[in-house]
């Protein structure tokens, strides 16, 4: 009996998409949880900012192994815990963010999404803003490089 080799080849494929899905979860995870941070920073999530989550979902190789589905699960529950809890809910962003922030690439490709979700409805909101100046004093990225002007830390911002 001969082995099928559109099977094999088929399996294969499937193995190594698989594989890719596994290496980029954290990623994952962490692009949706700026993105959830982002969105939430005015106490409210747009329709446009969900749609924005999608398109980036469906844009950056390195998300679109996932179906978009989990992306905006993983976005939900981020949304959800910050509202529940803030102050837990932000911290559980934050270690998902740092956990894949290791290289200046990821901390500024993270920035990007952030930006991204940020103008989806076509407004600067200061919220957002202020939210992307506090990721960028976590990352250890200045803010001006994201187009950000500040005059004042996140610390001094967060203690007026």
């Amino acid at each position: 009996m001969g082995i099928d080799m559109g099977f094999l080849s088929t399996l294969k494929n499937h193995y190594q998409s698989q594989m890719k899905r596994n290496h980029n979860r954290p990623f994952l995870k962490g692009a949706m949880a700026a993105c959830a941070l982002v969105a939430i920073a005015d106490r409210e999530v747009s329709f446009s900012q969900r749609v924005r989550v999608d398109q980036i979902m469906e844009t950056l190789d390195a998300l679109k192994v996932f179906d978009p589905h989990d992306g905006i699960d993983l976005f939900n529950e981020f949304v959800d815990a910050i509202r529940k809890c803030p102050k837990g809910g932000r911290d559980q962003a934050y270690e998902a963010i740092m956990a894949v922030a290791v290289t200046d690439e990821t901390k500024e490709l993270l920035l990007r999404i952030c930006l991204a979700v940020s103008e989806a409805d076509g407004e600067k909101h200061l919220a957002d803003q202020i939210e992307i100046v506090m990721l960028c004093s976590l990352l250890g990225i200045d803010p001006r490089n994201c187009g950000l002007y500040v005059d004042k830390t996140a610390e001094e911002i967060l203690s007026a």
